[in-house]
């Protein structure tokens, strides 16, 4: 099976901690921090063992990978207050919490810094204004980061999904139990309308077996709700895709919206979980029109195949093609932009509203219906 990134896969979990000191500062973790404690403590995030140093954190802004030299292209931080960098001034660790779990877990801490956030969101995000919804995120968030190795007793709460949330570790075995050699990862927060369905099917003639690994972490408040796009998922899943060669699994990461470095870390997180190929198509982890449509594929050309580790699969444009009756994309088909079925987000959304069935050519009836419902759609 492929190697983990950087190394042993690791595990930051300690099932049985010792008694803590009742007296240690308590960090509470936002939404976002607890998507990349729990990335990080089940080893989605190999080689970090914690939140990074402003060492990493610098590389990583500045070149694309950490301080060591490995690849890495968005930085783990963990934001807080300068308040609280007061109350941590001397102290060599503290507690981790979540508003609804109490303490999850504890970090050593080696560094605190104040990074420049300017300088981060023009070279993580391509942009520094906050109509991107990354960079708003960056903004708002505490203006000092602390650094250090955690440990996680519990993982932050999940009340959804929990047949589908299986950490690198249990997806690797799950891989191996089925014999697979190859896997390639399909990374969405949409649901999966046809041209989806069409790159991924193309993939997993060249591979053994096909994950659909959908992001339930922290999107922007116009992204479809992850109990909407799970539903979704299940039912492609259920009618259109081969059981033998298909796994159905959560990624818990929150999205950054960061396009071309995005894909970077999506590919290597996914190398973690076992899988030896990766999906990059039209405007990977894009948002409005920051980025060019390929700029995410474009990228992977500054690293070379063996440092990566991953084998990314790129894929045109797909769309339904009325003149060979069939998806294509515009290495295959001469079809003229009449020809071709493919709707806006802005077209899709206000046909559930109205209730109008999108066309079976765009998506599969049993995802129209889903997605019909959730919009409120009154035919």
């Amino acid at each position: 099976m492929i190697n983990p990134h950087g190394g042993p896969l690791v595990d930051r979990m300690v099932p049985h901690p010792e008694e803590l000191d009742a007296t240690l500062t308590t960090i509470t973790l936002s939404r976002r921090s607890q998507s990349d404690l729990e990335m990080i403590a089940t080893g989605a995030c190999s080689p970090l063992t914690g939140f990074m140093s402003q060492q990493d954190y610098s590389s990583v802004v500045e070149e694309m990978r950490l301080a060591n030299g490995s690849v890495w292209s968005i930085p783990i931080t963990l934001p807080i207050s300068a308040e609280q960098v007061s109350n941590l001034k001397g102290v060599e660790e503290a507690t981790l919490s979540t508003e609804s779990d109490g303490v999850i877990g504890k970090i050593q801490i080696s560094d605190i810094y104040k990074p420049d956030k300017g300088r981060e969101a023009e070279k993580v995000y391509l942009a520094t204004d906050d109509k991107h919804p990354g960079v708003a995120a960056l903004l708002s968030g505490g203006k000092y980061y602390v650094a250090g190795d955690i440990e996680v007793y519990q993982l932050p709460e999940h009340k959804h999904f929990g047949e589908y949330r299986m950490s690198p570790r249990q997806l690797r075995a799950v891989i191996e139990e089925k014999g697979w050699k190859s896997v390639v990862a399909f990374q969405t927060r949409n649901p999966i309308h046809r041209a989806h369905e069409y790159i991924t099917k193309c993939a997993l003639e060249m591979v053994d077996g096909l994950i659909i690994h959908p992001i339930v972490g922290e999107t922007k408040s116009d992204d479809i709700p992850a109990d909407v796009r799970m539903a979704c998922y299940e039912a492609i899943i259920e009618h259109y895709y081969p059981h033998r060669h298909t796994i159905l699994s959560v990624y818990p990461a929150s999205m950054r919206y960061a396009g071309p470095r995005e894909a970077i870390f999506h590919a290597l997180t996914r190398k973690n979980y076992g899988c030896t190929h990766f999906i990059v198509g039209r405007d990977h982890a894009g948002v409005g029109s920051y980025y060019g449509t390929y700029d995410a594929q474009k990228i992977f050309e500054n690293f070379n195949r063996e440092e990566l580790g991953i084998e990314p699969m790129f894929f045109e444009h797909a769309f339904y093609c009325k003149r060979t009756n069939s998806m294509a994309t515009t290495k295959t088909s001469r079809a003229m932009d009449h020809e071709k079925v493919f709707l806006s987000g802005t077209k899709v959304r206000e046909m559930l509203i109205a209730g109008v069935d999108l066309p079976e050519e765009f998506t599969r009836p049993e995802v129209s219906d889903i997605l019909k419902k959730h919009y409120g759609g009154s035919n």
